[in-house]
């Protein structure tokens, strides 16, 4: 059984329907833990050693958030800048990280079709994640394919409901079973 962190930034969490489901449908689970970095560090002042620590301990990592400005919330990309430290997760000394595997788990309220080469976005979301591929690329970590709900500001309960068990149940399966290849993403 795999052990899966799930590293969650949400600056205005008490207004998330969205990630508030999701987390709730993976509560009290065997071997997933879950760390709210805005609960965590509300002073922005990351304790890099007992992020890497914690990480260390992990076998799959989630990066779940928001959709910000195209990327995630501030904390989570100060969280990457900190603890992702050269000869600790990368580098010719960096192998703690190494063959881990990590995706992001994400909202949007835009819908699927706004992020697409012919939306209003002009671009994929898997275009707008290309820099957590890449760290986890330069990290030596195994890239899993996005978990995405979208549409988040209108989404219908039965929908809320129907994703938030998708999550679970692949959570479940990244725990339990082997992992296959059409799951990665290739660089």
């Amino acid at each position: 059984m795999r052990k899966i962190l799930i590293l969650f930034a949400h600056p205005k969490f008490e207004h998330s329907d969205i990630h508030a489901r999701l987390l709730a449908s993976i509560s009290g689970l065997e071997n997933i833990l879950v760390r709210d970095l805005y609960e965590l560090y509300p002073d922005f002042q990351i304790d890099v050693q007992k992020e890497q620590e914690v990480i260390f301990e992990a076998d799959i990592l989630i990066w779940q958030h928001p959709i910000y400005w195209y990327s995630c919330p501030p904390l989570l990309k100060q969280w990457i800048d900190l603890v992702l430290e050269f000869g600790w997760a990368y580098g010719k000394s960096g192998v703690y990280l190494k063959d881990k595997y990590i995706f992001n788990a994400v909202s949007s309220g835009g819908s699927a079709e706004v992020y697409s080469n012919t939306g209003r976005n002009r671009y994929t979301l898997e275009e707008f994640l290309r820099p957590f591929e890449q760290t986890a690329y330069l990290c030596n970590m195994r890239y899993l394919k996005p978990f995405h709900i979208a549409g988040t500001h209108n989404i219908p309960k039965e929908d809320l409901d129907r994703k938030a068990m998708e999550y679970r149940n692949f959570l479940l399966k990244l725990r339990d079973e082997p992992i296959d290849e059409p799951f990665i993403q290739k660089p």
